[in-house]
């Protein structure tokens, strides 16, 4: 009787190991999805784009789409399982970088700061900023699998906000190029 006990122990035991392989393996994939919309995205608002011709940006923006649409067609889910605590806190935590993401067409520099202490909040590594007390001790109360998933929430939009500062110092270089250029044409025309 023991030894039929143990044998199935030891299965369930096997099985456990199975199961969390999945769980690791799903999630992976849905972090290669997140990866996959990011440069997709970073690709149509490149300033490489801007560069071409319009011919060949409608093209690569079609190609973009389509890419981007069947990325979009991979449907993968790994539910965590919480209690009604980590429920209310996942909800607070979300609300709450809700509420900053919203403020960005208001007063970016503000929004990115914020953001910034949010994510020093999320982070075991020593922070280089200010952290937001209150909002860690609401993602401590989260389930660890959303603590994971609110940091890399968090690293996506300041890398999207990082890559569009970019973009604007570009497209504002480039600008300040073509000004200087002009003028340089025509006070060449003038002398």
């Amino acid at each position: 009787m023991a030894d039929r006990s143990s044998r199935l122990l030891e299965s369930l035991d096997q099985l456990e190991l199975r199961v969390e392989a999945l769980r690791e393996a799903a999630t992976a994939v849905e972090q290669e999805k997140e990866i996959l919309l990011e440069m997709i995205h970073s690709i149509q608002n490149s300033q490489d784009m801007r560069q071409i011709s319009d011919g060949e940006r409608e093209e690569l923006n079609l190609t973009a789409n389509r890419l981007m649409g069947r990325t979009l067609t991979v449907e993968v889910s790994v539910e965590t399982i919480r209690n009604p605590q980590q429920q209310e806190s996942l909800k607070h935590a979300t609300r709450i970088i809700d509420e900053v993401v919203n403020k960005f067409l208001d007063d970016l520099g503000n929004a990115k700061s914020h953001l910034m202490s949010l994510y020093s909040a999320c982070s075991s590594e020593v922070p280089h900023g200010p952290v937001d007390q209150k909002f860690q001790s609401i993602v401590i109360g989260c389930a660890l699998e959303d603590q994971k998933k609110i940091k890399r929430r968090l690293e996506t939009l300041l890398r999207n906000i990082e890559n569009s500062d970019k973009a604007i110092k570009l497209l504002e270089h480039s600008k300040g190029a073509g000004t200087k250029t002009l003028q340089q044409n025509a006070e060449s025309k003038f002398n």
